[in-house]
C-alpha cells in the first residue's frame, strides 16, 4: 500500500504529465521529457526515509506545475549536475 507521500507525487506526476501533454505539438515531447527527468532525479537524488525534502520538492513542484500549465509556457530545460572528483591525478 502506498503511503500519502507517495500518493502526493504520483498525483504531481500524473497532473504534470497531462501539462506536458496539453502543450502544442511542437515543444510537448521538450515539456514530457523535462517532467520525466525532473522527477527521476528526484527519485535517485533523496531517499524515501528524507520527508522533509520530499514534502519541499513537493511543493516546488506545485509551483513548477502552475508554470508548466500556463499557455505561453513553451522553453523546458533540464540541469543536472553531477559531482566533480576533488582528487586530480597528477
Amino acid at each position: 500500500m502506498a503511503s500519502g507521500l507517495q500518493k502526493q507525487v504520483l498525483t504531481l506526476y500524473r497532473k504534470c504529465l497531462r501539462a506536458a501533454l496539453a502543450k502544442p505539438p511542437e515543444v510537448r515531447p521538450k515539456a514530457v521529457e523535462y517532467v520525466r527527468t525532473e522527477f527521476r532525479a528526484g527519485a535517485r537524488d533523496v531517499k524515501r526515509s528524507q520527508f522533509r525534502t520530499i514534502e519541499f520538492m513537493i511543493r516546488q513542484g506545485e509551483k513548477q506545475l502552475k508554470m508548466l500549465s500556463r499557455p505561453g509556457a513553451v522553453g523546458f530545460s533540464s540541469v543536472e549536475v553531477k559531482p566533480t572528483s576533488s582528487s586530480s591525478s597528477s
